[in-house]
């Protein structure tokens, strides 16, 4: 059996919301100082819509896949919908993701996170901090 999946490979090679929005409206980075990946996401939000995601991800094919990944899963859905967006989910939407490589998609919702808690401190809007823990490091 392979180590990634098609889908996985499909997004290391072809990733998708790859850039950087410069009047983004909030903008998360998270990284792990063991493994070096470092992943920065990029939202504009339009009436409680994620209308637009980009993302710069440097680290191995998992953390671009996850990171291409994420920002389909979240794209054109409401701020709450994002904020549901769970580690989990990034990878069974890969296929799978080798269990040393799990921690990348842990990176992509942590980033999505920051982004919007960004989005929020920015614009004054209140919110559970329960809802963003604090990112862990390996």
């Amino acid at each position: 059996m392979a180590l990634y999946s098609e889908k996985v490979m499909d997004h290391f090679r072809n990733p998708r919301n790859v850039g950087k929005l410069d009047d983004a409206d909030g903008i998360g980075e998270v990284g792990n100082a063991r493994c070096g990946d470092i992943m920065k996401i990029y939202i504009k939000v339009a009436d409680g819509v994620i209308s637009d995601v980009k993302f710069n991800t440097y680290g191995c094919g998992s953390a671009i896949a996850s990171s291409s990944m994420a920002t389909e899963m979240i794209k054109g859905k409401p701020i709450s919908e994002a904020l549901e967006l769970t580690n989990k989910a990034v990878a069974e939407a890969l296929d799978g993701l080798p269990a040393h490589k799990l921690h990348c998609s842990v990176l992509a919702e942590e980033a999505i996170r920051a982004a919007i808690k960004d989005y929020y401190d920015k614009n004054g809007i209140a919110y559970d901090p329960s809802l963003f823990p604090e990112p862990h490091e390996e």
